[in-house]
Formats: structure tokens, C-alpha cells, sequence
């Protein structure tokens, strides 16, 4: 399995707008999965509805239970996407030359505003606020959203310059003189610690993985050995009392680090694997960067990109394979059938492998090398499957690392089908615009419509009316649909949050 060179013009990279539309939506999909298992109805659905380790009825956290579900998919997959994103937004900051002390700059304050992110929407979040329904709660959570957005939201060019910079420090203060007013069922105030833990490991990954592919772009080998270097310390840091053990146990500032959060790096690394591929693919000659040109050169370089010679058959038994194989490992893990999962999975990929030989372009070429990696991540992972009990992501699990990778590599080949081979974007358009605003994405329920829906008592209706399973889960789809289309109009807009 090899990565093609990266080497390339910058000129002509910068001004190449292809783009990565398969990556917007897996992001996507993976935030508004997100929302949906946080907006479908409570303890009447069946366990594979919800994460392994907090099962129905009761919901009571079990570490010991181990298992693999939807819900426990979607964290990875927008980690996975995470990754493979950071070669294609630095490779466009390298074009423009942009020195290494200024990108180290940029990656460090873009892990500084994902960690106040993740402190100030905690503070604002409606559950923690209060546990009580009261109108002041959710005018609280409404006026939140809103500070939000103007502390992160990119404004229009248009805007006077001192709008675009006065807005957000008003929004700033704004934020700062209501969290040092507000006091929690704790009966405590403001706190470093109040943070929203997936936000804080998104920040954390960000930053170590934008500086590992940095200085490892042209390396992959020394990417990966970085890896096993994680997994060294990993493995060593359950050895009671050994040096490892205390230093992964330490941090100057927990609130902010420790290095159980490097862990992720397991999904996010092969992430950036997949965004290398990808970054080759984008940079390849397309009809519109040679428009113009000598016709002579055009049909030469035209020439070493031929059409798509795999026939659609082909296309339509790999989404089969794929979607059965990621089948099969969601259910098998979940029911406890380790081997013979493994077994069936390792059949529906040698099978698989077949559908993928010879590629004749570099879209083939990118699906070909895209499954090669999804193969090997998920033979890592159902290997480490019996070890620490059995796949969890809570206490997360290396197992449950490198299965929810291959799983994300193999996921991420269906979106390009559908995309970039069947050129059918409208239909993913949904998932694609809040792929590209995901942090909208990930407040709007609960600090947008939640708080609207309660304030004009439309939610207290739906719940009363919403107590069968199918009606539960309908629940779900139409406050995640009604959140994907705020998104989208946000997206429409352009207006975009620089989290």
C-alpha cells in the first residue's frame, strides 16, 4: 500500500477548486448522527440504538459491557473526516507560502478557539444550566447561541472592516459578562473543567495531528512509526506504578490536556493517510485547469486521466460489499459473535478485493488505495478485538480504534461513489452543506431549536405523542432534518464558523 508523491506546483494547486465533496459529506453524515442519537426517544428503542455501554432500559453506564453500535460509530467518523481534512487546508496554506512558524501559529490558535469552544458552549448548554424547565433557562441557551455565533462566525468581506472586527468583541464580552453570572446546580460558577469532552479531544488531535502531518507530509513511514510509539505508551501505561503509567496519568493542565485525549490519534493519523490520497487526487489535471492551453498538450495530459472504465455493475457490487461488510461488523460486535464476524468479514473483503484491481484513472485509483488502507485498519482492529475485554468506546478500546477506521475508509468510498463516479452531489447536498458548517451543526439542536420547540411547548406535544419505537425514532429524523436544513441555509449564506 503506497501513497502516490505529493510533490506538486503550488501555482497550480492554488488555483485548482476542486473539491473534496465525498469528505464534506461523511462529515456530515457523522454531526447530524450525532444529533439524532442525542434526539431519539429514551429507553424504548432497542440497544443497538444507543451506545453499547449505557443500554435501555435504564440507560446506566456499564464499562464492562462490550459491543459495537451505530451510535458508537459516528465520534470516529467525524474524527476520521477531521484528519483526512487537515492535509487539504494546510497543503492550500503551503501554496500560498506561508512560512512553518506562521502554519504552527495558525494550528496552535485553531486548537486555542476549538477549546474555548468547548468551555463557553458547555456553560451555555440548557441540561447544564439547569435540570429544571424554566423560561429562563432557555432564554439563556437562545441568548448563548447567539453569542456563539458571533464570537466564531466568519463575516461577509462586504462588511466594513469595523464590523467584522467589533462584532466579535462585542460577542466576546458578551460571553464573558454572562458565564461570570451564571451559577449551576453545583453551586458553582464559572470553570475551566465545565468543558464538552468531545470538543476537548477534537482540540487536542487537531493540534497534534496538524503538526505530525506537517513534519511527516513526505514521510509516511515515520507518520506510522509515531503511531507505534502511541501504541507503546498505550500499551504500557496499564503497568501499575511504571514511569509511563505516571506520566500518562500527569498534565500541567487537565482541563485543557491529558494524554488519554492522543489516544484518538489512533483514527485521526490514518485520517490524514486518507487526506494524502485525496490531496493527490485533487491535484490532478482536470478540464478546467487546462482550459485555454495548447490543444496539442490539453489531449497529452487529458490523455494520462482516461475515463471511468469500471461499468456501473462493478460500482454497484462494491456499495453492496461495503454496506454488508459494515453490516455485518455492527451487528456481530454488538451480539457478541467475534469470530464469526471476523470471519465473514475477512470473506466479504477478499471478495471485495477483486472489484477493486486495475484501476485505469486516478478516481479508480483513489477508491482502489482508499479500500486497501479501510482492509488493513479493520484487520488491525478485529485482531485487538478480544484484548481489553472485548470493543468499547467507553472506556475506548484500541479494537474499537482501528475498526471504526476501517470502517470510516470504507464509508468514505461509498460517499465518492456516489459523488465523484455517479456524479449525483444534489442528492448529498443536504449532508454536504452541514459538513461544511459542522459546528452550527453541533449547537443548533440544543441551544437553537430545543430551546424554541420548549419555549412555545411544541416539544412537550411531539413527547407526549412520540412513546411507540417507530414514533420515537421519527422524533429523531425530524429534529435532526429540522436542524440539517437550519445548516443548510447558514451554509447557503456563507456563514461559516472558523472553529
Amino acid at each position: 500500500m503506497t501513497i502516490k508523491s505529493v510533490k506538486f506546483d503550488h501555482t497550480i494547486f492554488a488555483a485548482n477548486q476542486k473539491r473534496a465533496y465525498a469528505l464534506d459529506a461523511m462529515r456530515g453524515f457523522a454531526v447530524l448522527a450525532m444529533i439524532l442519537s442525542g434526539t431519539i426517544a429514551y429507553r424504548i428503542l432497542p440497544a443497538w440504538m444507543y451506545h453499547a455501554q449505557v443500554p435501555p432500559p435504564n440507560h446506566n453506564y456499564n464499562p464492562n459491557l462490550p459491543g459495537l453500535t451505530w451510535v458508537d460509530l459516528v465520534f470516529p467518523l467525524f474524527l476520521f473526516s477531521m484528519g483526512a481534512a487537515i492535509p487539504l487546508a494546510l497543503s492550500r496554506r503551503l501554496a500560498k507560502k506561508v512560512s512553518y512558524p506562521e502554519l504552527i501559529l495558525h494550528i496552535l490558535k485553531r486548537g486555542f478557539f476549538l477549546a474555548t469552544f468547548a468551555i463557553v458552549l458547555q456553560h451555555l448548554r440548557p441540561t447544564v444550566i439547569s435540570q429544571d424547565s424554566t423560561p429562563e433557562k432557555w432564554l439563556i441557551a437562545l441568548w448563548g447561541f447567539l453569542i456563539l455565533f458571533f464570537m466564531f462566525v466568519r463575516l461577509p468581506d462586504s462588511l466594513p472592516k469595523w464590523h467584522r472586527t467589533g462584532i466579535p468583541i462585542v460577542a466576546w464580552i458578551s460571553a464573558i459578562v454572562l458565564l461570570s453570572q451564571l451559577r449551576y446546580p453545583d453551586d458553582g460558577g464559572f470553570s475551566l473543567d465545565r468543558s464538552d469532552i468531545i470538543l476537548i479531544v477534537l482540540a487536542n488531535t487537531a493540534v497534534f495531528s496538524s503538526l505530525i502531518w506537517l513534519f511527516t507530509k513526505s514521510n509516511l513511514r515515520l507518520r506510522l512509526g509515531l503511531l507505534g510509539l502511541l501504541l507503546a505508551l498505550r500499551l504500557s501505561a496499564t503497568v501499575s506504578g511504571s514511569w509511563i503509567a505516571q506520566l500518562w496519568s500527569a498534565s500541567p493542565a487537565p482541563w485543557i490536556f491529558q494524554f488519554a485525549y492522543l489516544s484518538y490519534l489512533f483514527v485521526v493519523i490514518p485520517g490524514t493517510i486518507a487526506g494524502d490520497l485525496i490531496l493527490s487526487w485533487v491535484k490532478t489535471t482536470t478540464p478546467a485547469e487546462v482550459g485555454g492551453r495548447d490543444p496539442i498538450i490539453e489531449q497529452q495530459e487529458l490523455s494520462t486521466n482516461p475515463p471511468l472504465q469500471w461499468q456501473k455493475t462493478r460500482y454497484y457490487t462494491i456499495i453492496i460489499l461495503i454496506l454488508a461488510n459494515c453490516l455485518v461488523l455492527s451487528i456481530g460486535l454488538q451480539g457478541r459473535w467475534v469470530w464469526q464476524t471476523t470471519l465473514f468479514s475477512a470473506v466479504l473483503c477478499f471478495i471485495s478485493w477483486f472489484f477493486f484491481t486495475k484501476p485505469t484513472n486516478e478516481t479508480e485509483y483513489l477508491i482502489k488505495m482508499l479500500y486497501n488502507w479501510g482492509v488493513y485498519w479493520l484487520g488491525v482492529g478485529l485482531l485487538f478485538e478480544p484484548f481489553q475485554g472485548g470493543i468499547k468506546k467507553d472506556p475506548s478500546t484500541l479494537s474499537y480504534y482501528f475498526v471504526t477506521t476501517g470502517m470510516a475508509f470504507l464509508i468514505l468510498i461509498l460517499f465518492t461513489i456516489i459523488i465523484d463516479v455517479f456524479n449525483q452531489k444534489r442528492w448529498l447536498q443536504l449532508l454536504i452543506d452541514n459538513g461544511q458548517n459542522p459546528m452550527i451543526a453541533y449547537v443548533g439542536f440544543a441551544n437553537l431549536v430545543w430551546p424554541i420547540l420548549v419555549l412555545t411547548r411544541v416539544d412537550a406535544l411531539i413527547t407526549q405523542n412520540t412513546k411507540t419505537q417507530l414514533l420515537g425514532f421519527l422524533k429523531g429524523i425530524v429534529y435532526t432534518l429540522l436542524v440539517a436544513c437550519i445548516v443548510s441555509l447558514f451554509t447557503r449564506l456563507k456563514l461559516f464558523w472558523r472553529t
